[in-house]
């Protein structure tokens, strides 16, 4: 690979091999409102991107591209997807992130070696049922949207692995089908409208960090604890009373948040979450903790700010990692003399 090869346009940069051969091209943010069909030329071209500048369709003699694997036309003015994007049967990269999109057609299976599709931030209400013949995807983007259901096919595109971003829509709830993507790591489905998962939520095993928040949450299914790969939960902005037992189940957790929710108890098994280290409850209705909190050895930040609590179990005083307990707009009078253990001990507490 040799860098900085000359590039036959003014506004792009190039990088190419030691032929000379263009195998990416970049013209990033360059007000071009056409590109010229001479690009069409650069036969080794494997990346092409045109992102952020003036661009409402792409010529169709880019079908010639044989070699092309990444395109990227991010935040320009596409209404559509353009029809030579489904001629190009190689590509693996598409990303069309913050244009005008008002669909998408079912020739978005025609891709079936794409990896990566981002489509976030547009004006999607839908996508086809296609997509479950994108069997090579494993990220994909779509937040940012006006969707309000998901196809059920989505859960035949098994090879979702890396990423599914699915915030700041209209879902009021996902498919079941969504439960068989078990090789999903990274699951957003933020600041929508979900009032509930599917049962069957706990078969996304492999699922490490999960973004829920800003929803209309009530309850979270039993099946919660079968998500055992689970590092991170985030759940804050909810409609939650509390969490089911089975959440000590999640043996690797490590940052539960669940603040501004209506939390009035939490199940005694949070005491099994021995690698637990961020425990978030502030903005809730608590009115005790269970004694079993003292099992959470590897808690290192407790936030209990802003709850209805009047005492608290003597277990937070041995709890061995913690470094900050926050205890402030709570109706804690008198404070426990351990308080001053754990300060001494170099905890910081906030009352």
């Amino acid at each position: 690979m040799a860098d900085n090869v000359l590039s036959p346009y003014p506004w792009a940069s190039a990088t190419g091999d030691t032929a000379g051969n263009i195998l990416s091209l970049s013209a990033r943010g360059q007000r071009i409102d056409a590109v010229p069909e001479s690009l069409t030329e650069l036969a080794e071209l494997s990346k092409l991107d045109l992102s952020f500048n003036l661009l409402d369709d792409l010529p169709a003699d880019l079908k010639s591209l044989h070699r092309l694997t990444e395109l990227r036309v991010d935040g320009n003015k596409f209404s559509r997807l353009p029809d030579v994007v489904f001629a190009l049967s190689g590509i693996r990269v598409l990303s069309l992130y913050k244009n005008a999109l008002l669909s998408v057609p079912s020739d978005l299976g025609k891709l079936r070696e794409l990896r990566v599709l981002n489509l976030a931030d547009n004006r999607l209400s839908s996508v086809p049922s296609e997509i479950s013949e994108l069997t090579h995807l494993h990220t994909l983007d779509l937040g940012h949207n006006e969707l309000t259901e998901l196809p059920a096919a989505l859960g035949d595109v098994t090879g979702l692995s890396q990423y599914l971003y699915l915030s700041d829509n209209k879902f009021t709830s996902v498919p079941d089908s969504l439960c068989r993507l078990d090789r999903l790591r990274y699951l957003n489905i933020t600041d929508n409208l979900l009032t509930s998962l599917p049962d069957q939520f706990g078969n996304l095993v492999s699922l490490r960090e999960l973004r829920l928040y800003n929803n209309r949450l009530t309850q979270l299914p039993r099946s919660f604890g079968g998500l055992r790969s689970l590092r991170e939960a985030h759940l804050m902005g909810n409609e939650l009373s509390g969490l089911p037992e089975e959440t000590g189940e999640l043996g690797d957790l490590r940052e539960l948040r669940l603040m501004g929710n209506h939390v009035t108890a939490l199940p005694d098994s949070i005491g099994q979450l021995s690698r637990l280290r961020i425990l978030d409850l502030r903005n809730n209705e608590l009115r005790r903790l269970p004694d079993s909190i003292g099992g959470l050895v590897g808690l290192t930040h407790l936030d209990l700010r802003n709850n209805g609590l009047d005492e608290l179990p003597a277990a937070l005083a041995a709890l061995p990692a913690l470094e900050k307990l926050d205890l402030r707009w709570n109706i804690i009078d008198p404070l426990p003399e351990w308080i001053s253990t754990l300060e001494q001990r170099g905890c910081v507490v906030l009352t």
